[in-house]
């Protein structure tokens, strides 16, 4: 499957289904909605600019959820301990036997 987005000189360029432009105006992503929202789906994710400047992110659904649930786990000041003691080789495994009932 291929995607094309117009470049700024009219012409087309094609793009294969592992590579999509990365980067398009408001105006190309307007044009090419579809073709955005198919590259979502294959795991990539588009910038949309406005004057060169970004304004938009296009992703799949799961990606955002994931980054969402990343920024909430990031933000338990436990969590972030015990990864760093983890990284850090202080972890201490047990055996389920261990646990109470």
């Amino acid at each position: 499957m291929a995607f094309a987005f117009p470049i700024l000189d009219g012409e087309n360029i094609n793009c294969t289904y592992n590579y999509v432009k990365s980067t398009v105006s408001v105006s190309e992503g307007q044009n090419n909605f579809p073709a955005l929202i198919r590259a979502a789906e294959a795991g990539r994710v588009v910038t949309v600019t406005r004057h060169d400047e970004p304004v938009a992110c296009v992703m799949s659904y799961e990606r955002m959820a994931a980054v969402a649930e990343t920024l909430e786990l990031m933000a338990n000041p436990e969590l972030v301990k015990a990864i760093s003691d983890h990284k850090a080789g202080h972890t201490v495994f047990g055996k389920l036997d261990d646990i109470p009932e």
